[in-house]
């Protein structure tokens, strides 16, 4: 017969070991340019589950193409993720996801999940991130670092899509907590610091100071360390037109700001998630397009 004490004690060893139990995994990736042939590839790659990348593909004349694979089908309650991406000088780099990136349920007594991810780009290098929506499921606690190194002249593309969780299942802003810190610094000054909190169980999102009456938040970063002033001016210009004509027949809000220097911001409100990866993909496409005079080339998916 199990005494207080004795069932005191068993309550603890569980919740130990459920601690103990959580996944920790880390992912890393170094790129480099070929000097002779000038493509980039993939030198090295370690990854532990459910973290997996299998392999760098070309495109687009000398970058390369990789997918982030979680094998897990999403982040489970407790996990804590590291990711950790080196670009050499003159490498350029397209991530994607192979789908959504689902926050599944916390589990009672472990931590919230994280992801700490931390890229650092060499000089003259290109990163193009871009990801599926991330989907907070019902119950869940997720916490999200990602710190960004700009050297000089490297480029930046950088967007996150952010829904208000699974709507076929009546999940509206049904989390718990949804936390994302972004830092960006470009030749060693920050030029971006974002804060992201929402609490939907505890505090209203619907309030004019967090998402009003939207349910879709996205950001998009624009980066290139070095590039002269008048340029940022000119593609902030461009972009203000381009944003109005994606506003106009749709149920969105479109916006851009400058950073205090190197790069400019673009946001979204949305109802619903039906436009914004078009307009994710007309904006991408006409920054690259002015900036590196190239073209935006999205993804192709792996499953």
């Amino acid at each position: 017969m199990y005494t207080a004490a004795t069932m005191g004690s068993l309550a603890q060893t569980e919740r130990s070991s459920a601690r103990a139990s959580r996944v920790r995994a880390r992912l890393q990736l170094d790129f480099s340019r070929d000097p002779e042939g000038g493509h980039t590839t993939l030198d090295h790659s370690a990854a532990e589950p459910p973290l997996k990348v299998v392999r760098a593909f070309a495109t687009q004349g000398d970058a390369c193409l990789v997918h982030l694979h979680n094998v897990s089908g999403g982040l489970l309650g407790g996990d804590q993720l590291k990711q950790e991406v080196r670009l050499g000088a003159g490498s350029r780099v397209q991530l994607t996801t192979t789908g959504a990136t689902r926050i599944y349920r916390h589990r009672e007594h472990f931590v919230p999940t994280q992801q700490h991810t931390e890229m650092f780009l060499g000089e003259g290098a290109l990163l193009e991130y871009v990801p599926d929506p991330t989907i907070p499921f019902a119950g869940s606690r997720y916490q999200q670092h990602t710190s960004i190194h700009l050297a000089r002249d490297a480029g930046l593309f950088w967007w996150e899509i952010l829904t208000p969780g699974r709507e076929a299942r009546g999940e509206i802003f049904d989390y718990d907590q949804l936390q994302i810190s972004t830092r960006i610094s470009a030749s060693g000054r920050l030029i971006a610091a974002e804060n992201i909190s929402l609490q939907p169980r505890t505090k209203n999102v619907s309030s004019t100071a967090r998402l009003g009456p939207f349910q879709y938040a996205v950001t998009f970063y624009v980066c290139c360390a070095g590039l002269q002033p008048a340029c940022w001016h000119a593609l902030e210009e461009s972009l203000r037109r381009l944003l109005t004509d994606l506003a106009k027949p749709r149920d969105t809000l479109w916006g851009v700001s400058p950073l205090v220097v190197d790069g400019l911001v673009i946001r979204c409100l949305a109802h619903s998630g039906r436009d914004i990866l078009s307009g994710l993909h007309s904006i991408w496409a006409h920054a690259k397009r002015q900036i590196y005079n190239l073209e935006a080339i999205p993804p192709r998916k792996v499953y």
